[in-house]
């Protein structure tokens, strides 16, 4: 178990990196915005999945191989990209349903699978474990790997509270578009280059040092 006061300067630091908008929060944001409050809640499972991932490889010191793997970094990479870009285009190029106030013309598992690879592809949030949480990590403690873990949960719990927040004020913003039937627009285009950007976003994310 971290010390309380490890504990709460991993909190403060987690919330610090919570409170600057990033892949992530525009991915859920603009799912809400699109589909409605249901997709907006599966968006952000299938984010705080991948933030799971990130977690995990962190405690395990997988973070650390990738770092120094340059094939296996590029090949998990471009895997990512790959996804992302396929799935902008197909958005662009597929027309929307009719609308309702809470109708998906995504698939829910769709949504959920695209947060996770969103979220384990997320520069920043590989940046944070990477270079800030082994801060908090007492190294030379037998219990190190708990502490690592508790400390992922720890994080995954916070950024589900804060994306879970940044969904809900989203949704309640989508009846004023669906009023103007913007949200047309805003499923087939604004998600479109949204996804292509977050593909761009990771085709030029360099491997990072630790």
């Amino acid at each position: 178990m971290p010390e309380l006061s490890t504990l709460f300067a991993f909190m403060g630091a987690t919330v610090a990196l919570l409170l600057i908008p990033g892949p992530a929060v525009l991915f859920l944001v603009n799912r809400t915005l699109a589909d409605g409050r249901t997709a907006g809640l599966v968006a952000v499972a299938g984010l705080e999945v991948g933030d799971m991932v990130q977690a995990t490889f962190a405690a395990l010191g997988v973070s650390a191989v990738l770092a120094t793997s340059v094939e296996l970094f590029n090949t998990i990479k471009w895997a990512g990209v790959v996804y992302l870009i396929y799935t902008g285009i197909r958005t662009l190029m597929t027309r929307p349903s009719s609308l309702g106030s809470d109708d998906s013309h995504v698939s829910l598992p769709q949504i959920f699978r695209q947060g996770i690879f969103v979220n384990t592809l997320n520069p920043k949030t590989t940046l944070f474990f990477l270079s800030i949480f082994p801060q908090f990590i007492d190294t030379n403690a037998s219990n190190a790997k708990v502490q690592s873990f508790m400390l992922g949960v720890v994080f995954v719990v916070l950024a589900t509270l804060f994306n879970g927040s940044y969904s809900l004020m989203a949704s309640s913003l989508r009846e004023v578009l669906l009023r103007g039937q913007s949200v047309y627009f805003v499923r087939r285009y604004v998600s479109g280059f949204i996804f292509l950007g977050l593909g761009l976003l990771a085709a030029t994310t360099g491997r990072p040092q630790n």
